[in-house]
């Protein structure tokens, strides 16, 4: 059958739509993915079909004035009115990408749509359409629970009604950005006006089945979930077999002990060089080694010692697996290859779902306690670094979870809830990785 998947954001927001995309393909289905243009070439070279959104939300967030208007200060309304501010830069982008989306499903004729939430328009596509569609998530963000708050808002000891009341919050929030593009592409497609913007219900009402990208190893499928949401295992691709390092890289792995990772994938703080600065002193200070990768943003390194190498980008799955732990901002890809590797993790969360992953592996024992970005220091660092590369009890811990992570089968357990989605899409679909 065909599929479209719309996904949207940094790398974080499409590796493992891109790692789903190959797992359909490989159970003899047609896949066209759908995101921005920037990852064009990623798509294509994983053997799927790609289809053109605009990159403009992303060269946004990449203009220096707007690096770290997201990153979190510990004050929530302060964050709000940053990220309201934001909302109101990329109106006319949403409003592109809602095109641009339906464009997409013209062009391929799915039978089924799988949707990242950033592709708000895809239930009502999948209406047009009269296909079913499928939100598919690597956090658990939007559906509803009594037993966490959403990760978006703090973590306050307030009980239940407070948990899901996050939920309900958040979702609001959703719908204040795009209720209206929504609005308009459902009037200009002749369909009947939304009473409410919902990415969890179609306009009759009726839920709209969630699959999550994540194990239930690290985060366990809370029991007042719906029977429409899925915890599949993670989705990862196997980039790693192919992937041939530079010699100066592979000179650097070999010549001593393996060392400790540094990046910060797409996060650009207010002050990369500073942040740099801190990565550094920590490392000299445990004198050990340590690669750091300045990618997108996170690090400016201009002359870096002997001990410290520095990469652009390399594949985490390759990378992670010639380390003994592994220093990042939380984001949910580089937490699951993290742990998929079973090394630990020192998270330096900035914003939104980070801290929440900080607190997982730190409750799972394979890290240490996280390090809020505005409370880093280098003595913070140093200590951290020191209790995940000397404490066996963590380092074990490490192990043998990635090992069990590795054992699951998370994209066929998602292809499997799709294709019954599409087969008895009647049925009430519950799935958890195993």
């Amino acid at each position: 059958m065909n599929i479209l998947i719309l996904t949207y954001g940094t790398r974080g927001d499409v590796q493992p739509y891109i790692a789903l995309g190959q797992g359909l393909n490989r159970a003899g289905h047609c896949v066209t993915l759908a995101t921005s243009s920037r990852f064009s070439d990623d798509i294509e070279l994983a053997g799927l079909r790609y289809a053109f959104m605009n990159d403009g939300m992303l060269t946004l967030l990449d203009a220096p004035k707007e690096q770290g208007v997201l990153e979190d200060t510990g004050n929530i309304f302060q964050v709000v009115k940053r990220t309201l501010g934001l909302l109101k830069k990329i109106g006319p982008i949403q409003r592109a990408l809602a095109e641009e989306s339906w464009a997409a499903a013209q062009e391929s004729q799915p039978d089924i749509i799988v949707f990242h939430p950033k592709a708000f328009n895809a239930p009502d596509i999948a209406e047009k359409l009269e296909v079913p569609a499928v939100m598919a998530l690597v956090v658990p963000g939007l559906v509803p629970t009594a037993e966490y708050p959403n990760m978006m808002l703090p973590r306050l000891k307030l009980g239940g009604w407070y948990n899901k009341f996050s939920y309900s919050f958040v979702n609001r929030l959703i719908g204040l950005s795009v209720a209206k593009h929504v609005q308009a592409w459902r009037k200009e497609n002749h369909l009947l006006k939304a009473k409410k913007f919902s990415l969890l219900h179609n306009v009759d009402g009726t839920p709209i089945p969630v699959i999550h990208g994540f194990s239930h190893l690290v985060v366990a499928r809370p029991d007042d979930w719906p029977q429409t949401a899925s915890i599949c295992g993670y989705w990862h691709t196997a980039d790693a077999e192919n992937y041939e390092p530079s010699p100066e890289l592979s000179a650097f792995l070999s010549a001593g002990s393996p060392p400790v990772y540094v990046g910060f994938g797409s996060m650009t703080g207010r002050d990369p060089e500073r942040l740099a600065s801190i990565v550094i002193d920590a490392l000299q200070s445990t004198g050990l080694r340590g690669v750091l990768a300045t990618g997108w943003g996170g690090m400016k390194v201009k002359s870096p010692p002997e001990n410290i190498f520095t990469v652009d980008h390399v594949p985490h799955s390759w990378l992670f697996s010639r380390v003994c732990g592994v220093v990042h901002h939380g984001g949910a890809g580089t937490t699951a290859a993290a742990l998929l590797a079973g090394k630990p993790s020192i998270i330096i969360p900035f914003f939104g779902d980070q801290p929440f992953w900080g607190h997982r592996a730190h409750a799972l024992n394979a890290g240490s306690a996280p390090i809020p970005l505005k409370k880093l220091t280098v003595d913070r660092l140093v200590a951290a670094i020191e209790e995940i590369t000397t404490d066996k009890n963590i380092i074990d811990h490490a192990a043998v979870l990635g090992s069990k992570l590795r054992e699951e089968r998370g994209v066929e357990n998602a292809v499997a809830v799709i294709e019954d989605l599409v087969d008895k899409p009647n049925q009430v679909l519950q799935r958890t990785s195993r």
